[in-house]
């Protein structure tokens, strides 16, 4: 399990995700970290179709490349089945409103590998998916992926399996209702529900339990049945639908017990786990465990056990669903056969197996006191994670005011990719948002001297490289009008101004032309050697500022 666990395809991604901004435009209404505690487990990324609507979109991706060493059709018939196993997180309606793109990717003319490209393509394009009724309306291709040298006058090569990488996309009916693997602790005992659409065969050919043995096996796990992966799709968008779903994961890389310890992590629960429906012997535990069927685990309220069991059933799905476990209050995952423990291990001592490699690449690439520091975090049980105290009442405007609305100057420049969700924060604040760029100031055809309020927006300005902000006010000091023009909107009674990321930077760099900054800091890299997009939690202070 340790060994799964820490190997990369299994463990967490957390060092590659705080490196990008997942928050822009503010229509993300599903990134990948999950929870309070931020973990980075979620099956599907969602978004808005607009600032102001509950309807959107979609995306997930699904692969198993090294399958395709022992069977290259399996390998993409389960890549399109793990896509839909993560989109059905979240509520779609209808199966046949995904759509996919299809990356192929195989060393074209090296022995074997054409037919394998044929007789893949075959089964995805003409079977499986116009049996799902999915199309493939895009996707592109790379059929060079085998590279040759010589060495002491032998020929040598290097041949890739072939390998589909499909992304499915899909519009989203209500974005509230995406269900996470975040296990919840509730007043009410709660149910784990295993759904196997590989009807226990477990097979683990090529599966990372083999691959971390440096083991390949023989017969790797596939998608048998589309009407088994119909029917799944339709039971679980009715329970989404109808809210009955505490936290959904879907089965893949690492197999069952990934999936539940995934879960675990996410809602920093202890969790007791049967397998006494699931092997019928001793021997059969492991293959249960890390067989990388297609599936799912979802967690009920045990009130609505029966009715989703019933659900399931009648979808043809009453053999290869069962319940098999649930939470407890030691913070352990425990795992039991026939009353015999086959694990039972404090869950911190897990997720920091599957941290460690995150960990160390942290730790190479930037400070390593702080991954340090981050990685010790796992070692508080009691943090509460990201949590909200309001101490002051939170009103609504009785009635955004019609007019005169106060104008403020919604300010970017080259680069800049936050002004729209600014923009609709004031609007819908009562303000009158007018775009303005720094051409417009330079070029005199704008006067700040028309607002009440200005707000420099972030993103990436200047290519986001450091010190992108100092840039930007430096076109505003070494201008004689833009000079004027900012000195005399920041002298004003009457004005505020806002800075936000690369904006922030901006202001910081204008101290000599805004009054009363004299303890104002100046940005410089941080402590991390890094970016960090991160979802943390502040205090609001007393503050004479408006905005606060």
């Amino acid at each position: 399990m340790e060994r799964v666990l820490k190997f990369p395809a299994v463990a967490s991604k957390n060092f590659l995700i705080t490196i990008g901004d997942r928050s822009i435009t503010g229509m993300v209404a599903r990134d990948q970290m999950v929870g309070p505690w931020q973990v980075p487990v979620a099956d599907a990324a969602v978004t808005t179709s607009t600032l102001n609507s509950t309807c959107g979109e979609a995306m997930a991706m699904g692969e198993r490349t090294p399958v395709a060493v022992l069977d290259a059709v399996a390998s993409g018939r389960l890549a399109v089945g793990e896509t839909i196993t993560n989109l059905a997180s979240t509520a779609i309606g209808r199966l046949t409103d995904i759509k996919l793109s299809a990356n192929w990717m195989a060393a074209a003319g090296q022995p074997g590998q054409d037919e394998a490209l044929y007789r893949t393509v075959e089964s995805v394009g003409m079977d499986l998916c116009p049996k799902l009724g999915i199309a493939i309306p895009v996707g592109k291709d790379s059929m060079s992926m085998h590279t040759g040298w010589s060495e002491d006058d032998r020929a040598m090569g290097v041949t890739s399996p072939l390998s589909l990488i499909i992304t499915g996309f899909a519009p989203v009916l209500d974005v509230r209702k995406t269900v996470t693997p975040m296990l919840k602790r509730m007043d009410e005992p709660t149910d784990l529900i295993l759904i196997d659409l590989g009807r226990g065969q477990n097979r683990l050919g090529a599966s990372v339990l083999m691959q971390v043995y440096n083991r390949m096996g023989k017969v790797p796990a596939n998608l048998d049945d589309a009407e088994d992966m119909k029917a799944f799709f339709a039971v679980i968008q009715g329970l989404v639908a109808d809210e009955k779903l505490l936290a959904y994961h879907d089965r893949s890389d690492g197999g069952l017990l990934v999936t539940l310890a995934e879960m675990a992590f996410a809602g920093h629960v202890g969790i007791d786990v049967s397998l006494d429906l699931l092997a019928e012997t001793k021997d059969a535990v492991t293959a249960v465990l890390f067989a990388e069927e297609l599936g799912a685990v979802i967690q009920v309220r045990q009130a609505d056990t029966e009715a989703v069991l019933s659900q399931l059933s009648a979808a043809g799905l009453d053999e290869c669903s069962s319940v098999i476990g649930a939470l407890n209050d030691e913070d352990r995952v425990r795992i039991t056969h026939l009353e015999a423990p086959v694990l039972d291990l404090p869950r911190v001592d897990m997720m920091r197996w599957w941290w460690e490699v995150s960990f160390q690449m942290q730790r190479i690439r930037d400070n390593a006191d702080c991954a340090e520091a981050e990685f010790d975090r796992w070692l508080d049980v009691a943090d509460p994670g990201l949590h909200a105290h309001v101490p002051f009442e939170i009103t609504a405007m009785e009635q955004v005011p019609t007019a005169p609305r106060p104008r403020v100057a919604i300010l970017r420049e080259q680069g800049v990719n936050g002004q729209l969700e600014m923009a609709a924060a004031f609007v819908t604040a009562g303000f009158d948002a007018i775009d303005v760029h720094m051409s417009d100031i330079l070029g005199k055809g704008v006067e700040l001297s028309d607002f009440i309020g200005l707000v420099a927006c972030g993103g990436f300005s200047y290519g986001d490289v450091l010190g992108a902000g100092e840039g930007w006010a430096k076109s505003i000091l070494f201008n004689a009008h833009a000079r004027e023009q900012f000195a005399t909107f920041f002298k004003r009674e009457d004005t505020f101004t806002l800075g936000v990321c690369n904006g922030c930077q901006m202001l910081s760099n204008l101290r000599e032309i805004i009054p009363g900054t004299t303890e104002w800091p100046h940005f410089v890299r941080n402590q991390s050697e890094q970016f960090e997009a991160r979802t943390v939690m502040v205090e609001i202070q007393p503050s004479q500022s408006v905005l606060l």
